[in-house]
């Protein structure tokens, strides 16, 4: 597999700011629709309905109405984006601004964006889209050996590839690294004799796409590491635990050759059976859809981006989102997609209470995921099929400390310490 099965929408304007400014224009554009559709739901309880009224006396004031407030949001609107042109024009002009991505705020502005509306992005091409890399020191590394080489000097034939969760960046594993005397990279790979490979990609996009794109860098890297690879380890945060899932499902069905060379997974807090706030928020939007006042507020929940929406499941492929219509309340069917043959699965949880039988911890989880949906368990059935050895549980954690947490340094050096060699599949 050559490089160019990496390949995505490129933007033609490389600018950032300019694109940036644009895409507020047009948020600025959406929130004043939604308020003249609130506006015309309120009209339509106290006028009546716009059409089909009963007299022409009644229908009157209606029409200076709508003739007056429709004008006014038409004139608002229509400044905002010719506002919003002009100020992306004077940027682009004057040569297209900073580079939003340079800057560590900026990258976590850009992440978050993703996150939210990552596939709107990533189908127009804006340059604000982030396409899925390899990075070091917050900087994109080309899949060439030569550029690897210069990129990981010290590299050693067993690569820890680590694929951060919705919204986050690569820089999200060294979240609170001062006080906690570094991440996972610096106190526990080390001295395994592992060398830390940590990706960027776009959360925005469903879980199936990102799988894919992650199955291509892998099958790209596996053959541009500085030397052969004697096996391979991936670890996931939240998100980044079903991206890895779905991408074992596409290279194996690809008959990609890296799959062989997995020797352990380990998933932190990823929803395998679906995340609970993205699943009251899908019933919200639901709900708030069957009242004419309140379709404004679920017309805004419902754009959210697809990668949010499989969250609701903790959706792997294409099956079990194409034929759904995303609005719909029930309707969702499991693929069966087993876990990649040969390697080890490891899974750990957190709640913020100590127990995870704890009544708080069964409600809350770490706020974002429960235990049973990260085991992969439904009641005491076992839906995903980790062995129960392999499922941890730490206490006293929120979902954002599992990202960089000293308590996990034992668990992360027994499961990625090395095994005995049975495969093994070269570098170039």
């Amino acid at each position: 597999m050559t490089q160019t099965a990496l390949a995505v929408r490129r933007p033609q304007d490389p600018s950032e700011l300019g694109a940036l400014v644009e895409l507020a224009a047009e948020g600025f554009g959406g929130a004043v629709t939604r308020v003249q559709e609130l506006h015309e739901a309120v009209a339509d309880r106290s006028f009546g309905p716009a059409a089909g009224r009963a007299s022409v006396a009644s229908s009157a004031p209606r029409a200076v109405h709508d003739t007056i407030a429709g004008s006014v949001y038409t004139v608002v609107r229509g400044a905002g984006t010719l506002l919003g042109t002009g100020l992306a024009r004077t940027v682009r002009a004057a040569g297209g601004g900073p580079s939003i991505s340079d800057h560590p705020r900026g990258r976590l502005a850009q992440s978050a964006l993703n996150g939210l509306w990552g596939d709107r992005l990533d189908a127009a091409a804006s340059p604000l889209a982030v396409p899925m890399a390899v990075r070091v020191r917050g900087r994109d590394v080309p899949l060439e050996h030569d550029a690897l080489a210069a990129a990981f000097p010290a590299a050693t034939a067993r690569p820890v590839v680590f694929v951060h969760g919705l919204g986050e960046s690569d820089a999200a594993w060294s979240v609170r690294a001062a006080e906690r005397d570094g991440t996972y990279l610096t106190r526990v790979l080390p001295e395994l004799g592992a060398t830390a490979v940590t990706i960027r990609y776009n959360t925005g996009l469903h879980v199936s796409e990102n799988g894919r794109r992650l199955a291509a860098l892998l099958e790209v890297l596996v053959d541009a590491w500085p030397v052969p690879i004697e096996q391979l380890a991936l670890v996931g945060h939240s998100m980044g635990g079903l991206v890895i899932r779905s991408a074992g499902h596409a290279a194996t069905e690809r008959e990609d050759r890296w799959p062989a060379l997995v020797d352990t997974t380990i998933s932190l807090g990823t929803p395998h059976l679906g995340a609970p706030l993205e699943q009251a928020v899908h019933l919200a939007s639901w709900a708030l859809g069957a009242l004419p006042e309140s379709r404004p507020i679920a017309a805004v929940l419902r754009a959210r981006s697809a990668g949010i929406k499989d969250l609701r499941h903790g959706r792997l492929v294409d099956d079990e989102w194409e034929r759904l219509d995303p609005d719909a309340l029930r309707g969702f069917e499991r693929a069966d997609v087993p876990l990649l043959e040969g390697a080890r699965h490891h899974v750990v949880a957190a709640t913020l209470a100590s127990s995870p039988d704890h009544p708080f911890a069964r409600v809350i989880g770490d706020l974002l995921v429960l235990t049973p949906s990260a085991h992969g368990l439904q009641g005491r059935r076992r839906v995903v099929a980790f062995e129960e050895e392999r499922c941890r549980h730490v206490g006293g954690h929120d979902h954002f400390d599992l990202l960089n947490s000293p308590a996990l340094d034992g668990f992360l050096r027994d499961w990625l310490a090395p095994r005995p060699l049975a495969r093994c599949v070269s570098g170039r």
